[in-house]
């Protein structure tokens, strides 16, 4: 039985991508998408290109979307041995300083970046300790790290997505604490 994958937000860009690699590694890859035709188009373009792919909808801000991707994925395939958390958001305005951010692109961003995240995961733990050994890749970006940001001479320091910025540093850290948690057990999850 080949490996399952599910990739969150894998329609476009890095998910895309990182669904494509997987894949021509003979994984069979779950496509995560919040709209049901983009990742159809996605799993069609990948499947027109010899891989094993199907998509999903699955928007992480929504529980009710969560547990019925995790209900359909257990019908399908009662495991999962790889979650990667790629569905990202960025509602952070460049031109607006951090003490400026709305309130409102805080919660948006942090909604997916951060809780959806987290909610996917504790979610899908359950199919992903029925396999072997299963891993957790929660993706995330330069700009979650708060030493670059703090060094001048860095290439992202000055860089203002606040809110964006602040929910990548977020998810450095719940993947830390994640790593230490599962440690001694057969599911992993790699700090950045």
């Amino acid at each position: 039985m080949s490996k399952i994958a599910l990739v969150t937000g894998a329609n476009k860009g890095i998910g895309y991508e990182t669904a494509r690699q997987l894949a021509r590694h003979d994984v069979h890859v779950i496509i995560g998408s919040r709209d049901a035709a983009k990742g159809a188009a996605a799993a069609a373009r990948l499947t027109n290109e010899g891989l094993d792919v199907e998509s999903i909808v699955l928007d992480v801000s929504a529980p009710d979307s969560i547990a019925a991707a995790e209900r359909k994925v257990e019908a399908r395939h009662g495991k999962l041995d790889i979650l990667v958390n790629n569905a990202g958001l960025n509602a952070s305005d460049a031109s607006t300083q951090a003490s400026q951010q709305s309130l409102e692109a805080w919660r948006k961003t942090f909604d997916t970046n951060v809780f959806g995240l987290i909610a996917v995961t504790q979610v899908f733990m359950p199919l992903l300790r029925k396999a072997p050994a299963a891993r957790i890749v929660n993706v995330s970006s330069i700009l979650g790290s708060i030493s670059m940001h703090a060094d001048p001479k860095s290439p992202i320091y000055g860089v203002q997505l606040a809110a964006y910025n602040v929910s990548k540093s977020a998810v450095n850290a719940y993947t830390v604490q994640l790593a230490c948690e599962l440690r001694d057990s057969k599911l992993t999850s790699s700090p950045p």
